[in-house]
């Protein structure tokens, strides 16, 4: 049971209950009015953001191309069009899609609002120095969030949609893309990035209790950057530019993650010492 610092309270299990219902309540909440706001706008977001990838004007492709043709590398994404069609086979195909993705765009949204939910759950259990760094959990949180669901969207996804759209096992088979494996694949893709991004508040947490050190993170480093290596060199074209483009941030990331979690091991020695 989390003990309240302040007041120097206990809570009860059943008050947890409580809490933590009144958390998932009010997060559901948060994730419903921002699929309603989704929905209203839905058909802005196939259009424009769902269906943007499929495109061969799309941003990322523009990227590549240029720099493919400035320092003449692999040429695979100048290309008129993606080589599949997108077809939806069940007769509330469409309708589904458009409620599920609306709620995943109402997860997106909300994830800030439901940070601060999982804050204030917890908050009971934290010291008063601990409780002063909530606005700057809540804010790095969600920033390496929304960051990674932008890399995954505009780096990973475009990626991977041509490299899958591309590869052919045989002239006879054509890519009939179904509409429901098209939206997993950008769903799986941005939510994972966004949980991947969060990965320096989760070394800071896991370091906290002791779980994980940075000898450990340094230990298997070189194991950590071959597979960010054979992750880059699946999605990419065979060129070393691009692939460094999604490599690097990812680097950079276990790299913070490594100061944090040595920063944090620090931290028990240093009130041994005082105390």
């Amino acid at each position: 049971m989390a003990k309240n610092k302040n007041v120097g309270g206990e809570m009860s299990f059943l008050d947890h209950l409580e809490e933590l219902r009144w958390l998932l309540v009010r997060s559901t909440i948060a994730i419903l009015i921002g699929a309603c706001v989704a929905f209203a706008f839905s058909e802005y977001i196939f259009n424009n953001i769902i269906f943007a990838p499929k495109r061969a004007d799309f941003i990322t492709y523009r990227f590549f191309c240029d720099l493919a043709n400035k320092y003449d590398l692999d040429k695979s994404f100048c290309v008129t069009e993606l080589p599949f069609s997108i077809q939806s086979r069940t007769m509330d195909g469409q309708f589904s899609t458009d409620i599920w993705t609306s709620i995943t765009a109402g997860l997106i949204l909300a994830f800030p609002f439901i940070l601060f939910q999982v804050w204030k759950f917890i908050r009971p259990a934290l010291y008063d120095t601990e409780r002063k760094h909530a606005v700057g959990f809540i804010v790095s949180t969600s920033i390496l969030f929304f960051l990674g669901v932008l890399f995954g969207y505009y780096l990973i996804m475009p990626l991977s949609l041509n490299f899958l759209g591309n590869y052919k096992i045989s002239d006879v088979v054509e890519n009939n893309i179904d509409l429901d494996s098209y939206l997993s694949l950008i769903k799986t893709t941005v939510i994972s990035c966004g949980l991947v991004f969060e990965m320096p508040i989760i070394i800071f947490f896991l370091a906290k209790l002791g779980l994980v050190t940075a000898g450990f993170l340094r230990k298997y480093r070189k194991y950590a950057f071959v597979i960010i290596l054979i992750i880059a060199a699946i999605v990419t074209p065979p060129d070393v530019v691009s692939q460094m483009i999604v490599t690097i941030p990812l680097v950079i990331l276990y790299e913070v993650s490594i100061l944090i979690a040595g920063r944090m091991n620090k931290t028990p020695k240093i009130e041994e010492t005082n105390g």
